[in-house]
């Protein structure tokens, strides 16, 4: 029996879920194979980045759904979709970041419509629905940190997480609210071994008038891409980007720089703590390898442990 790519349930001999399929689309029955394998996705994505907005070291396609030809397209303007394809360095990364922004998802972290999708040559493509986009051609006011802090690509680790404290209560409209979901994004990232979240990574939304943190993004574990990671988080906190404990995370980051009080810092931790089972059940039903699922949940255990969290 097949799983789906999209919700991870059962789907019989069919590549999706009914309920997988409904999430991109109400009016969706099938969806076609993406026609390229990953090295031409790979290739394409290269042959398009000078007309394209969205950067990174991961290569991105934008994409849109059409429904009548149930496929998901590749294009150069209007998408609402963006695509990463197998990386040729590092393995089953795709794979890795929908597991884990379903995780994220698991903690009321706020995530987009994301999944896989099969491609012609039965790699799985990872796909996130674009949050800056509304309707045909309308742009959602969003800046991401680096932009806050008149920071540049270039430079979007040369900050600390100290810092992004004070982007929030400059910029966001409820500060005390969207530091409440930094400090969970922090703990999150910790805990399942992202050290990658730098300014790019961190966003605010402009909605209904009001400024806060954007959906999450760009959420994976970075720890077991890796052979030798050296690094536990991408901007440093309390001048460490290593050996953290708890009591750097929690009572100095949670309590003292965020502002927090007691029972929000407890309220988060026993959100993760309740997702624990839920957590270890995507992991094993996930599409990684069985070797990565192992080293997950190693990683997994061992962080919970260091933060307390049973």
């Amino acid at each position: 029996m097949n799983h789906c790519p999209i919700t991870y349930n059962p789907c019989g001999d069919n590549r999706y879920s009914d309920e997988g399929l409904k999430l991109l689309s109400t009016e969706l029955v099938s969806l076609k194979d993406l026609e390229y394998t990953a090295e031409e996705q790979r290739q394409e994505a290269f042959n398009r980045a000078s007309k394209m907005s969205i950067q990174g070291i991961q290569p991105k396609l934008s994409a849109r759904l059409n429904i009548k030809e149930e496929k998901i397209e590749i294009v150069d303007t209007g998408g609402r979709y963006i695509l990463k394809p197998q990386h040729q360095f590092f393995p089953e990364m795709p794979e890795n970041e929908d597991l884990t922004m379903k995780l994220a998802s698991e903690i009321g972290l706020e995530v987009p419509l994301h999944g896989l999708l099969w491609s012609k040559d039965n790699s799985l493509t990872y796909f996130i629905k674009r949050f800056d986009r509304k309707g045909q051609n309308d742009k959602v006011p969003v800046e991401d940190f680096a932009q806050l802090a008149g920071l540049s690509r270039d430079t979007k680790y040369e900050y600390s997480m100290e810092k992004v404290v004070g982007l929030i209560n400059n910029f966001c409209t409820f500060p005390a609210i969207e530091k409440l979901s930094l400090f969970k994004l922090v703990i999150f990232n910790y805990i399942i071994g992202n050290d990658d979240q730098h300014l790019k990574n961190f966003s605010i939304i402009t909605k209904d008038g009001k400024v806060k943190l954007s959906p999450c993004y760009d959420l994976l574990n970075t720890t077991i891409e890796y052979k030798k990671p050296d690094e536990e988080i991408a901007l440093p906190l309390k001048g460490k980007k290593k050996h953290l404990t708890y009591e750097i995370l929690v009572k100095y980051y949670g309590l003292e720089r965020c502002e927090l009080t007691t029972k929000s810092v407890d309220k988060v931790l026993e959100t993760v703590s309740s997702a624990i089972p839920v957590w270890k059940s995507l992991i094993n039903s996930s599409f990684l390898s069985e070797g990565m699922k192992e080293k997950y949940l190693e990683l997994l255990e061992m962080r919970l442990h260091n933060l307390k969290i049973s």
